[in-house]
């Protein structure tokens, strides 16, 4: 008896800390930078630019203001994994997505966001363009 009570609590645990995780998922964040960085397929820094980016990630669409340009990159997520041990602080999200810009280019999309003791790393990369990688940190991760 006292082994099924045990199993029982431990099933429901998994199942509360599996939604706490899903509904990490589909709540709206939005990352800010004011630096980004890009890599090489080699991991070496190519350029890195000063400037104001801001990535909203809703449960269905990921919006990109890069810097302080007059433009936005945008388009409907395909796929979310999320898995966030720390609400926001400690865990992982990874976010596919067909995203176009202003001028109607498609990009093809992976969106990996990295939370260590509270550091939040963003890294962006297009199917479109192998071997090339887009870094930011987050200043604001919320």
């Amino acid at each position: 008896m006292k082994s099924t009570f045990i199993k029982i609590t431990l099933v429901l645990l998994l199942a509360a800390c599996s939604q706490l995780s899903y509904g990490q998922c589909d709540k709206t964040v939005v990352l800010k930078s004011s630096k980004t960085n890009h890599l090489d397929a080699k991991g070496n820094i190519e350029s890195s630019k000063d400037e104001n980016a801001t990535i909203t990630i809703s449960k269905s669409q990921v919006t990109i203001v890069p810097g302080d340009e007059d433009h936005t990159i945008s388009g409907a997520i395909t796929s979310k994994t999320c898995e966030w041990p720390t609400p926001f602080k400690d865990g992982k999200m990874v976010v596919k997505a067909k995203l176009e810009d202003d001028k109607g280019n498609t990009q093809h999309c992976t969106i990996t966001i990295t939370g260590v003791a509270g550091k939040i790393t963003l890294v962006f990369e297009a199917e479109e363009q192998p071997g090339d990688k887009i870094i930011v940190v987050a200043d604001t991760f919320e």
